[in-house]
């Protein structure tokens, strides 16, 4: 009803003056996609689209590409939105015509044609990652209102995202540094998404994928998760269920991650809340359960724990601190 309302305006306007009346151009074909519409031409014809709200729709279509003409993003975009409502209605006919039509449209134009080729430069990135950094900063400053865990589980996701870029984007050396000593601040944060994540176990998760309508690139991610262990993240950190991002790498049935990590000083048979090592979580992984062998990468020190833990030995206060929590990685 709003819409009715400013084309009946703009229809008094246009038919105001008697005298000189600014008639719209007259289309030479009318639009298969937008099923034959018409643009309507008097008050009656108006007054009409009440009764049928999907005509009203192509009406909407047509007046925006005269308006805007077909080189404008919007009109292409909003022809490919109308399409996707028809396929959420089960009208998949009228979505495919919908988006040929803007898919045409968008590969006869000139301009749009020139934005695929245009490069994202290493400032344009590393000048968003400051900023979102800063964004991370201001909100775990917020003690008494600490920001939410699903938006700050999605702009922790953004930035890796980001930093997945820059490691594809030519730097100087001096780039080069600036990139990790502005990861490492972001590290030292300490900020934590959805069941307590760090930004470690983000880079090895497959749901890290999913951000935005377009994700850029595809997660869990040997090579961001090189730079945050370089750039000095914890390798043994913990999430809510005392999962290390060596767990969530199992779960995720990523050996080269898996592999990386372990030669970075992750214990690989060290426990989580249910008492699972990360080759338990492979079990049922075979492709993986073939890659990774436990034997390789367990040592005598660990067996040693886990016979304490295992027969329930009293060791608080009769080995040394550090042997202590190395024992609890394995309870």
């Amino acid at each position: 009803l709003g819409a009715l309302k400013y084309w009946k305006r703009a229809m008094e306007m246009r038919y105001n003056d008697r005298i000189s009346i600014l008639n719209r151009p007259v289309p030479q074909t009318l639009i298969m996609a937008y099923d034959y519409a018409k643009e309507v031409n008097s008050l009656e014809e108006l007054e009409n689209l009440i009764a049928d709200p999907d005509e009203m729709r192509m009406q909407a279509l047509l007046i925006r590409e005269r308006i805007l003409g077909p080189s404008h993003p919007d009109t292409s975009y909003y022809i490919r939105y109308r399409g996707a409502v028809y396929a959420d209605s089960g009208n998949f006919k009228r979505c495919i015509t919908l988006w040929k039509y803007a898919l045409d449209m968008q590969q006869s134009n000139d301009k749009a044609k020139g934005l695929l080729g245009t490069t994202v430069t290493f400032d344009d990135l590393m000048g968003i990652l400051c900023k979102s950094v800063l964004e991370i900063e201001q909100a775990m400053k917020q003690i008494q209102c600490p920001p939410d865990t699903v938006q700050l589980n999605k702009a922790l996701s953004i930035i890796l995202h980001l930093i997945c870029l820059l490691e594809k984007v030519p730097c100087t050396s001096e780039q080069e540094h600036f990139k990790k000593q502005t990861i490492y601040k972001f590290l030292k944060l300490q900020p934590r998404g959805k069941n307590n994540f760090s930004p470690l176990h983000l880079a090895v998760d497959n749901n890290t994928t999913c951000v935005g309508r377009y994700p850029v690139c595809k997660f869990p991610s040997l090579q961001v998760t090189a730079i945050l262990v370089e750039c000095g993240a914890n390798i043994n950190v913990r999430d809510s269920d005392n999962n290390s991002p060596l767990h969530i790498a199992a779960l995720n049935n990523h050996p080269g991650i898996m592999n990386f990590l372990i030669k970075s000083g992750s214990h690989f048979d060290a426990t989580n809340l249910h008492k699972q090592t990360a080759s338990d979580l492979l079990d049922e992984k075979k492709i993986a359960k073939n890659v990774i062998h436990p034997i390789n990468h367990t040592t005598l020190q660990c067996l040693a724990a886990r016979v304490i833990v295992n027969h329930n030995i009293c060791y608080a206060g009769h080995i040394p601190e550090k042997l202590e929590k190395f024992v609890l990685l394995h309870r």
